[in-house]
């Protein structure tokens, strides 16, 4: 079997490495160009492109792949499989139709839930109680193909982004050479249009704490948002990243007496902020200029940093 693979980041990387240790015959190894980075601005080699070198497999980096040539060369390479997992470039029709069997494609969700780009982030924003990766057919559509096949895992109360992205970097490459080796057990399954949900990309506007919200969504933000953008909030005009928090429920009456944004405490056990439903108990936080600390650290140093009473807009 003739594979071909598509990719970028490191998500990319450990799927094309897991590739090469079962021994597939990989062709030809498509990644985007190499950008400029740092202050140098120095050109940066994708991690796939990195490990394509270190295994002496062929290289392609066409800035689109809508160039009649482009299409041309990658045809000429005759794969019956195209493998993209995080390409970051479009595949038109005439890519899609060149690989004899198919071209397939690794999504970090259960299919056809979250579609797009943020998958994994927006499953821990939603409260999902699971996510997985599917392998799919490819179309035209923005993650509409026929599944091959879908492996799932729990979200667990603590997991961020950060760490359900490397839980799925380690099911994914498994489920794709699984999938793989017994080609032919496979079918295809359609997906329900009618229960696609569409993770759209996060923002820094996104991450920022709206107390107006319950505390338990806010929990969820803080860890869907790690490690890009980082709930934040300002406060005193500076701005506060917040790490790690947890929410807490206060009684009716409690809640009555308090006002969204309202500073309740601030001491080792945590800063106490009220929210339209409950309390989020931040627990790691980030002052401007410095590194991430836990509040118990934090409030050895600053015990005047946030004021009883006060008001986070």
């Amino acid at each position: 079997m003739r594979i071909l693979f598509a990719g970028t980041p490191d998500f990319a990387a450990a799927h094309l490495q897991a590739l090469i240790d079962a021994e597939f015959e990989i062709i030809g190894v498509y990644t985007q160009p190499d950008r400029p980075a740092g202050r140098g601005k120095k050109l940066n080699q994708s991690a796939v492109k990195k490990l394509a070198i270190a295994n002496n497999l062929p290289i392609f980096q066409p800035p689109s792949l809508k160039d009649q040539q482009v299409q041309a060369e990658l045809a000429d390479l005759a794969p019956d499989i195209m493998v993209v997992v995080a390409y970051g470039l479009i595949l038109p029709k005439a890519i899609l139709d060149i690989p004899s069997k198919a071209c397939i494609n690794v999504h970090g969700s259960i299919l056809p839930k979250w579609r797009g780009a943020a998958p994994i982030q927006r499953s821990i924003w939603a409260g999902d109680e699971k996510t997985g990766v599917s392998i799919m057919h490819m179309d035209e559509g923005l993650d509409t193909g026929d599944v091959i096949h879908i492996a799932s895992i729990p979200i667990e109360n603590d997991d961020t982004s950060a760490s359900l992205y490397q839980k799925l970097a380690h099911l994914g490459p498994k489920t794709l050479v699984h999938c793989l080796q017994n080609w032919h057990s496979f079918g295809r399954q359609k997906q329900e249009d009618s229960k696609a949900t569409y993770a759209k990309k996060l923002s820094k506007q996104e991450a920022y704490l709206n107390w107006q919200m319950p505390a338990q969504q806010l929990q969820r933000n803080v860890r869907a948002f790690d490690p890009w953008p980082v709930a934040w909030f300002e406060y005193k005009g500076k701005a506060f990243k917040v790490w790690q928090a947890r929410d807490e429920t206060i009684e009716a009456g409690q809640q009555s007496r308090m006002t969204p944004g309202e500073i309740i405490k601030f001491d080792k056990t945590g800063l106490f902020i009220a929210t339209i439903e409950n309390v989020l108990v931040i627990d790691k936080l980030q002052i401007p200029g410095k590194k991430p600390q836990r509040i118990i650290d934090l409030v050895n140093g600053q015990a005047e940093l946030f004021e009883v009473g006060d008001i986070i807009e």
